[in-house]
């Protein structure tokens, strides 16, 4: 099995294993669109320049990349008649149609979901997923204690942007203890600025940086309009 992409990580930190559903309390929308957006990043799709002040994304690339949603969130960044600045793309991702469904079902595709029908409140008919493979989350879930948890400086990547990405949604707290996390505050900040060496330096900081920043502007500007 490929690994996972960003976004279906997030998808799995947000979702109930047993029920399938997502904690209302969770920012998952704007946990996926910033793992789109880093994705982008990471692969050199796009970048994030800063011309008259303000930071906006530009496309590098139009080369597909494989991933559907990938590359359907680019194409919107290839084609669009103006360049936005990389909260907008995440608020932009974040509110593309049935997105929860459409990562669900790409989860499904590959095994780690089901899909069953369920009722909320027991009245209104909905879809839910709980987990058909448990191991690619148990899989992530060590990947994100052994990086908080521990003081090791090789932490893959993806982990990097995975941390710090979660953490700004408050999808760790779905994961671990909320004063276990408190007790690792700092750690966490150093992933999440790149103090940790190794691996984790560099691109994936830079891409993680980039989308959390997005995130904070992104969730701000719609807690502010509603």
């Amino acid at each position: 099995m490929r690994p996972l992409s960003l976004y279906e990580k997030m998808m799995l930190l947000a979702l109930r294993d047993e029920k399938g559903t997502v904690a209302f309390e969770s920012n998952h929308p704007y946990a996926i669109g910033g793992a789109i957006l880093a994705e982008l990043l990471l692969l050199e799709r796009v970048r994030v320049t800063t011309p008259k002040r303000k930071k906006i994304v530009e496309a590098v690339s139009a080369t597909p990349i494989g991933d559907p949603l990938l590359d359907e969130c680019l194409e919107r960044i290839v084609d669009a008649k103006r360049k936005a600045t990389p909260q907008s793309w995440v608020a932009r991702f974040s509110r593309i149609k049935r997105l929860k469904h459409r990562v669900a079902e790409r989860l499904i595709e590959r095994g780690v979901l089901r899909a069953e029908e369920g009722k909320i409140l027991g009245i209104f008919p909905t879809k839910v997923y709980p987990e058909a493979d448990p191991l690619p989350e148990r899989e992530l879930v060590e990947d994100l204690r052994r990086a908080i948890f521990t003081d090791t400086n090789e932490i893959e990547p993806s982990t990097v942007i995975a941390v710090s990405l979660a953490h700004r949604t408050d999808l760790l707290k779905m994961v671990f203890e909320k004063k276990k996390l408190k007790e690792r505050k700092r750690r966490i900040r150093e992933i999440v600025e790149g103090e940790v060496a190794g691996k984790a330096a560099g691109d994936a900081v830079e891409a993680a940086q980039a989308a959390v920043v997005a995130i904070m502007a992104a969730s701000v500007a719609t807690t502010s309009s509603s």
